[in-house]
């Protein structure tokens, strides 16, 4: 469907892409991989038309549509639900065109065409993708400029998955996300129709969205088919072949170099020598694999401290006095808890986490905590507050006063900042660099508890499995938010449910939740702690029930609504099968009436069956 013909391309004197080429299948939904600075968004933007390559050249049948999310957020008085309706691009034009043609045969084809794309259904679909991505009714219909970029942001990507583009094109969509949206959006694209290509460094949402992998490194790319799973693998026996043949080439060219230093310059056997140093000339030397500091991450692990290190007894929080953003908040952290926050973006998980890390007093109630507790917090915008102009070395040395420079390096070479790259400016350091650097300050003192909310965004995906085995070797308690399963899944062994103005623990698994935010869990998992007298099943198959009962009230709404449409359908087509009895009505206004009950049947059949399908779920 794709195909990339020996692209070279170079940006500020760098050579980004070099003789890349690959040819992409049709409907065929791809990983872009590689890390950070391999060249991943910059080949992006060379399939959607943004850049021109030096040399070579990009196939793509005639007439594809390709969707590539906008780099500024849209703003004005717009709000996102028409926003996003206005994404289709032929749905309004049509409509347009609708209004005012004349000609019955044009008029009977506007609407053909318009049932065909499920124009009348739009509305309804345009209303599911925010709502997914986290926007409720009301906020919907809000002028756009009353949000911040982030969630502006999310009406672009919004916009774009409503277009239903032929090729859709992905640069990071889950860093404006949180975990709620990140889930509802894989689940959205394992559905997708037409062809896609994401740049993730999301491992789980790699596994279950692609069925191929595109891997960039050092400006070539190769295409490898299956998941994320299975391109390592590949990856892994191809790398294991290289060093095995680069191992074989060394050995040959160091005989080859050993009879050429022995025999050059003895007469007998100088043309055999000659000989010899053409053929080491000709061998290309075979690259080893580099060592990446970017994969360097050691959280020095702290001193015991007696349990419990925090504990929060009915306790408030936020930011005015009058308006706790967080209340009734009970909490206990022992030195070996692995603690998620999940809940949507605005309910309060930074709040709670800051009260932790002590940058907030509770407004009301009690926060406990061992005299001696060191706490290291990552926020969101830590990376942005480091001092452009200095080094890594003038940071460390900032926060360590009186500290030897062995033991300044150290902490910094535990993050790999060793040698040079201690000095470098942090204006010259990658995002990434920037994420360990802070990760490198907050951990200076062996801190008892890591709070980390959304440490990965910069992080690419190797880099963040060698930040889940630091964590898994750190000796203290961690708090983690964060948009990232995989590292959830292997890091928490606690949930807590930050929704509803406080935060208690989660019933459930971590896969038990995301059933839950998808809507198929209610049976399984609770926001709720369970009963210390074992009444929590009860309690669970009650709320379950009360679930069902309103599911199944849904679809017998829909069920009766279908019925209706159903009738009116069949009325019309008795009157354009006899037009004489047709009650004065044109055949162009009876095509119109019933193209726009099939959107309408299309609508109530979505609604019955999601309706049906969940509330059978709920009751198993």
């Amino acid at each position: 469907m794709l195909t990339l013909d020996n692209i070279t391309l170079r940006l500020g004197g760098h050579l980004i892409l070099d003789r890349a080429s690959a040819s992409l299948p049709p409907k065929a939904r791809v990983g872009l991989v590689g890390r950070n600075g391999a060249g991943k968004s910059t080949l992006l933007k060379l399939i959607a038309g943004d850049h021109e390559a030096d040399e070579g050249s990009i196939g793509a049948p005639s007439g594809i549509r390709i969707g590539y999310i906008a780099q500024e957020a849209p703003g004005g008085t717009g709000s996102p639900f028409d926003t996003v309706l206005a994404a289709d691009t032929e749905r309004t034009q049509l409509q347009a065109e609708a209004e005012h043609a004349k000609d019955p045969h044009r008029i009977g084809e506007i609407h053909e065409r318009l049932n065909a794309i499920d124009a009348y259904g739009a509305p309804a679909r345009a209303s599911r993708i925010l709502a997914g991505l986290g926007f409720p009714e009301e906020a919907q219909h809000k002028p756009l400029n009353t949000f911040s970029g982030g969630w502006r942001m999310r009406v672009a990507l919004a916009a774009l998955l409503f277009s239903e583009p032929d090729l859709l094109l992905l640069d990071e969509p889950s860093n404006h996300l949180d975990l709620e949206s990140a889930v509802w959006l894989e689940s959205f694209l394992k559905t997708y129709r037409r062809s896609l290509i994401i740049v993730s460094h999301e491992r789980d949402l790699l596994n279950n969205v692609a069925d191929h992998v595109l891997h960039i490194e050092r400006g070539e790319t190769t295409l490898y088919a299956g998941n994320y799973d299975a391109f390592e693998r590949q990856r892994l026996e191809r790398r294991a072949q290289t060093e095995a043949m680069r191992a074989k080439q060394e050995a040959r060219r160091n005989k080859l170099q050993a009879y050429v230093d022995r025999w050059r310059y003895k007469a007998h056997t100088a043309r055999q020598a000659q000989a010899r140093l053409k053929a080491l000339a000709r061998m290309d030397p075979m690259l080893a694999e580099a060592e990446d500091p970017s994969m360097v991450f050691d959280f020095p692990s702290p001193k015991e401290l007696r349990p419990p290190l925090v504990v929060i007894e009915n306790a408030s929080a936020g930011y005015a006095a009058d308006n706790p953003v967080l209340s009734r908040l009970d909490l206990r952290i022992d030195p070996d808890d692995r603690i998620a926050l999940v809940g949507r973006n605005g309910n309060g998980k930074t709040t709670l986490a800051r009260l932790l890390a002590g940058q907030l007093t509770p407004m009301a109630g009690t926060l406990k905590a061992s005299g001696k507790l060191r706490v290291g917090y990552f926020g969101q915008h830590q990376i942005e507050e480091l001092v452009a102009g200095e080094t890594p070395l003038q940071h460390m040395d900032r926060l360590l006063p009186g500290a030897k420079p062995g033991a300044v390096r150290a902490q910094l070479g535990r993050f790999g900042f060793s040698g040079d790259k201690a000095n470098v400016a942090v204006c010259q350091l990658s995002g990434g660099e920037r994420a360990r650097l802070s990760l490198a300050l907050i951990t200076r003192d062996a801190p008892h508890i890591l709070i980390l909310d959304e440490p990965t965004n910069h992080l690419d995906v190797d880099a963040r499995e060698a930040l889940i085995q630091a964590l898994t070797d750190y000796q203290g308690a961690v708090v983690v938010v964060s948009h990232d399963r995989h590292l959830l899944g292997l890091i928490a062994d606690r949930l807590v449910l930050v929704a509803g103005g406080t935060a208690r623990a989660f019933d459930g698994s971590l896969d038990d939740y995301r059933d839950l935010v998808l809507g198929s869990g209610q049976g399984r998992a609770e926001n709720g702690r369970k009963s210390p007298r074992g009444g929590g099943k009860t309690e669970r198959s009650a709320a379950a029930r009360d679930r069902t009962k309103a599911l199944r009230k849904t679809a017998v709404q829909a069920e009766a609504e279908l019925k209706r449409l159903w009738q009116l359908r069949a009325e019309i087509d008795k009157k354009l099968a006899a037009p004489s009895a047709n009650g004065g009505a044109s055949m162009t206004e009876l095509m119109k009436t019933r193209a726009e009950i099939d959107g309408q049947v299309n609508t109530a059949e979505q609604l019955w069956l999601e309706a049906s399908e969940a509330a059978e779920r709920a009751g198993s």
